[in-house]
């Protein structure tokens, strides 16, 4: 239980042009001896997937993401290239990107088209274990409020094809044409889940739940909560911090289930709301307070979650990553650092070589 997996999509940069290269299968047939079943292709061949194995705890999660980045780097670097945390690219273009040759992603684009071509995006994945689907499922009720506060903190996205979007997260308004995305509905049960899943799969709208891409989701496989919300962050201590503060947010709600407790579940059309401020300002605007029912600055917010969570993070053993969030709200998310480089330089080709630096940074390259 609460066990830890973590998922990060990177950019694949040709270090000369800094665009997007279209180089994933190099990689992986350079990378089987050393990534093993860490690494696998995402639909578009300039992206590249990291995922660690099940990992006991948050220092567990930290080596493991740590690892696996380093050794990507260096498989990158051997091969003239180089990889980027960002949620969008600065400026490559989507129509410029090779489609994986997979049946998998073959059959999505053929379904979607554009939408899925234009789907050139980058994000973390967090799964916290939960071995009772009925309890995750009552869990993921409840953690759908926090879910704009965590992306909010992850939030690393604010150019599109070479366009400052005035967003911190442009990523998740690419991500908003795909189906079944964003803020999912409040189920009462782990069977009305079950039902709409097996509903959508007898008239052929998904052959499987994975077709479900929810903020959050129990996942049809794993035995997890997964938390998909997030932007990729640059930085290796930025993942972890979200990570724990996923594990750390549903230790709370599982503890407070078994005291039969509970938090207030609100409606998904207004969280969603606080999920459209959050890719619009990131940390440095404002989220409704719908208990209190008024505005209130996303400082304070955070301040509230860190204390909501700290009676289970001793017992995790993550304090000095659930701390790391004070980092973020000091230093600012990887968009507001993105515009910062921006705003000094006027030329995204620094934004790109800064993500590249950010993402290496605390690495052994």
């Amino acid at each position: 239980m609460f066990t830890l997996g973590i998922e990060e999509e990177f950019q694949i940069i040709d270090p000369d042009t800094r665009e997007l290269k279209s180089h994933i299968q190099q990689i992986l047939e350079d990378g089987k001896s050393i990534l093993a079943e860490n690494v696998k292709a995402e639909m578009h061949q300039s992206v590249v997937e990291m995922g660690t194995g099940i990992c006991g705890d948050i220092m567990h999660a930290r080596r493991e993401v740590t690892e696996l980045r380093t050794n990507l780097s260096r498989l990158a670097k051997k091969n003239n290239l180089k990889i980027a945390a960002s949620g969008t690219h600065p400026f490559s273009h989507w129509k410029d990107q090779k489609i994986t040759d997979h049946p998998r992603y073959q059959e999505i684009v053929s379904d979607m088209q554009q939408v899925a071509r234009a789907n050139l995006i980058f994000g973390l994945h967090v799964h916290v274990g939960l071995d009772d689907r009925e309890s995750a499922i009552h869990i993921m009720n409840s953690a759908r409020y926090f879910l704009p506060h965590i992306f909010a903190l992850s939030t690393n996205s604010p150019f599109w094809l070479g366009r400052n979007t005035g967003f911190k997260s442009y990523r998740s308004k690419v991500f908003d044409r795909f189906p079944r995305t964003g803020i999912p509905d409040h189920f009462g049960s782990v069977a009305e889940y079950d039902n709409y899943i097996n509903l959508l799969v007898k008239t052929k709208c998904i052959d499987n739940a994975k077709k479900v891409w929810w903020d959050i989701r129990v996942h049809p496989f794993f035995d997890t909560l997964e938390f998909r919300i997030c932007d990729i962050p640059m930085r290796v201590d930025e993942t972890i911090a979200i990570a724990a503060l996923c594990q750390a947010l549903v230790f709370k709600l599982y503890k407070l289930m078994k005291q039969n407790l509970g938090f207030r579940l609100y409606r998904r059309l207004l969280i969603a709301e606080n999920k459209w401020r959050a890719a619009r300002y990131g940390i440095t605007g404002k989220l409704i307070d719908f208990g209190k029912q008024e505005e209130v600055d996303f400082s304070e917010l955070s301040k509230e979650l860190i204390e909501f969570v700290d009676d289970v993070v001793d017992e995790l053993g993550s304090r000095n990553e659930i701390n790391y969030i004070n980092t973020i709200m000091q230093n600012g998310t990887g968009a507001d650092r993105q515009l910062k480089v921006w705003d000094e330089t006027q030329d995204l080709r620094k934004v790109v070589d800064y993500i590249i630096e950010e993402t290496q940074f605390g690495l052994s390259i």
